[in-house]
């Protein structure tokens, strides 16, 4: 077991109580509006975390790639690879759709038709739809494309239609409530019409959809029927400037041994760079680039965020903060700061294990 003041080297922290209540928070609110939750787990990527979803009552999640459905396919028998059908890949999904109930994705005739020839198992697919994110998905009223690739489905002995799915992205770029919620009610009235004109061939069909801004902020979700959010489970500093979460759920922060201190610019030097943190950001009006916040000592964690005191750039292995000057004498070479994240999901990818507060160690998937 390791405390964060036995890490000699950038180590990835989390509050195992406070995922545990984001998750209990977002299965209650799944219930509350009886809709589905399917949990994205590209966030964690950890069969350990993985479990605190089980202790909830979950019984069905979201990956973001084939070889993720792998790693939790032993523990997982219901997933749903939300990442449009990377073909060179069909054996390892006939592989996993023999398995375990899988859903995929698709977006163009041409990918569906290729699913038709080869694939060997039974395979629900969704057909992503551009509910304004434009980052991938067929436009909604492209009914001709649409009707193409359920034709397709219809015709295949393996391929079950699932319904249609979409990502409100766009969300992640909001600064206020009233403007997710917008997006929230705009994205489930594209998704509500979509059903409205095919249920009647497709009775079973499901809208899925589920940004971790639109499902914390908002209490309505007339118009879908599964969520997919995943960041909620440790959230970040994005999502506390978005304003989905408050201070006190950010469940992550990493710990970074300090190397110097540079009193006369106000400035500290801590071993914890961009293949630490990654480069994520968000451009304060006030300060400018800030690649995360710092947070003081609390027990064997980390506690309130300091005041104007910020990371505020990052090399590969350097990172520099900035300190006021009322603070950074309380800091001294071989000292561990903690940094806020702004991105929970990348950080936690490129550090590929974490630790409770407790010291416990929680790996999660390896890479190949």
């Amino acid at each position: 077991m390791k405390l964060y003041r036995d890490f000699k080297k950038p180590a990835l922290l989390i509050d195992e109580k406070k995922c545990r209540e984001n998750i209990r928070m977002m299965v209650a609110k799944a219930r509350k509006h009886k809709v589905i939750f399917r949990p994205h787990f590209k966030t964690h990527q950890s069969l350990e975390t993985g479990r605190w979803f089980r202790d909830e009552g979950v019984d069905r999640i979201t990956v973001s790639s084939v070889e993720m459905a792998q790693y939790f396919s032993p523990e997982w028998n219901d997933i749903t690879i939300a990442f449009p059908v990377n073909i060179p890949e069909i054996d390892e999904i006939n592989e996993l759709a023999a398995k375990i109930n899988l859903n995929i994705l698709a977006e163009s005739a041409e990918t569906v038709s290729f699913l038709k020839e080869n694939l060997r198992h039974k395979t629900g697919i969704f057909i992503k739809i551009d509910i304004g994110n434009h980052r991938t998905g067929l436009q909604p009223d492209n009914f001709s494309e649409i009707n193409k690739i359920l034709d397709i489905s219809y015709s295949s002995e393996k391929l079950s239609f699932r319904g249609f799915l979409g990502h409100a992205g766009q969300t992640y770029h909001c600064r206020s409530a009233d403007e997710i919620k917008d997006i929230q009610k705009k994205s489930l009235y594209i998704m509500e019409g979509l059903k409205k004109n095919f249920i009647i061939k497709y009775p079973d069909l499901l809208i899925s959809t589920g940004d971790t801004p639109g499902c914390s902020i908002c209490d309505k979700f007339s118009g879908t029927d599964e969520i997919r959010p995943g960041n909620f489970v440790f959230y970040d500093l994005m999502q506390l400037e978005i304003g989905s979460c408050i201070e006190e759920q950010i469940a992550v922060a990493m710990a970074c041994p300090i190397v110097a201190v540079h009193k006369e610019r106000g400035e500290i030097v801590i071993y914890g760079g961009g293949i630490h943190f990654s480069k994520d950001r968000i451009d304060d009006i006030t300060v400018g680039t800030v690649y995360g916040r710092i947070a003081g000592k609390k027990g064997n964690g980390w506690g309130k965020i300091i005041p104007d005191m910020f990371l505020k750039s990052l090399s590969q292995e350097h990172g520099i903060v900035s300190a006021p000057a009322e603070e950074i004498s309380g800091y001294k070479i071989g000292d561990i700061l903690f940094v806020i994240p702004v991105h929970s999901c990348m950080t936690a990818d490129i550090m590929k294990r974490y630790f409770t507060l407790e010291g416990n160690e929680i790996m999660m998937m390896m890479k190949f």
